[in-house]
């Protein structure tokens, strides 16, 4: 059998460890790569024995000289909490990171699929996002790091595209969620899950009443394989994500009843720039890979907290 070499950077992170897993059970021989800024080993340590999986301590930020034939670029903090904690190096990680790795792929000849966030949509003035939204970001404010960075990225992963012919796939990843979330990551699923079980109050920024729509993780990386295996032409943005939408305050409901928590709901002020709405227009991820989200909330919701729950109580 003739494996595909495939390198996944940010390898040992939430989505990028499920990936791995799954690029595994296609039968690729997979590269993981990773700096552990938020990658932890314990996301990859049941992958280690096996012979097809190699695991690699860099940072992209510098170049990488591998063979490979695909390349998924997860490689970026993807939290408030630790993409604002160094901003410099978020928007070096997004930036150079990007050019290293279009560098690889434009010697090796590899598709490069480059993970985008609906950040780049930043504050929308549009409801629900479509790729053609051409979004409303505050370029210096406390997130601009990120999603700056990321838009930058989207630009060289096109000027690559249409200056040398490169193969791209460019996915623009809304709220996703699962176990193996870092526990400390700041992300609201992951938050009120954690103060759920530790009976904390459970913090919600504004009022509750802005809106986001979260993604079982299973579903998001089956949405990224799809993309990879469509033909060149797909190179994107396409919007994944799941277009239920709920309010934070419905979520933090729906938590504390699923862990049969006694937390009471404290709300604190919206931090600057913080989106009201985020929903994704799919139409195109559907009409193109034949994708739509199948996991429902209550039962990904149910495998997080149960993936939680045994976390804490180590």
């Amino acid at each position: 059998m003739i494996r595909r070499k495939v390198l996944v950077t940010g390898g040992a992170g939430f989505l990028g460890s499920h990936l791995c897993e799954r690029l595994l059970d296609a039968d690729c021989d997979v590269i993981c790569v990773d700096n552990f800024f938020t990658g932890r080993k314990e996301n990859i340590a049941h992958l280690m024995g096996n012979p097809y999986f190699e695991m690699l301590r860099h940072d992209v930020t510098f170049p990488l000289y591998l063979e490979v034939e695909e390349i998924y670029n997860l490689a970026c903090p993807a939290s408030p909490v630790h993409y604002q904690f160094d901003p410099v190096q978020t928007t070096k990680t997004s930036v150079h990171g990007a050019i290293n790795m279009l560098g690889l792929a434009r010697r090796t000849r590899a598709t490069i699929f480059q993970a985008s966030t609906s950040e780049v949509y930043g504050d929308p003035e549009v409801h629900p996002q479509r790729e053609d939204y051409r979004g409303n970001v505050n370029p210096i404010g406390p997130r601009a790091c990120y999603d700056e960075g990321k838009r930058c990225a989207e630009t060289l992963f096109f000027d690559y595209h249409r200056q040398h012919g490169l193969n791209i796939r460019v996915a623009r990843i809304f709220n996703t969620y699962g176990p193996r979330m870092h526990p400390n990551d700041g992300r609201v699923v992951s938050n009120f899950i954690v103060q759920a079980l530790r009976g904390e109050p459970i913090a919600i920024y504004g009022d509750g009443s802005q809106s986001r729509s979260f993604c079982y993780v299973d579903d998001m990386v089956e949405a990224f394989l799809r993309m990879m295996a469509a033909p060149d032409a797909v190179t994107g943005p396409l919007n994944l994500g799941n277009p239920v939408e709920f309010t934070i305050r419905a979520l933090a409901e729906k938590v504390i009843a699923m862990t049969g928590s006694h937390s009471e709901l404290i709300f604190r002020p919206l931090p600057e720039d913080d989106p009201r709405q985020r929903q994704p227009d799919i139409a195109q991820a559907r009409e193109i890979l034949g994708w739509e989200p199948s996991v429902q909330i209550e039962d990904g919701l149910e495998r997080t907290v149960a993936y939680f729950r045994q976390l804490l109580d180590r």
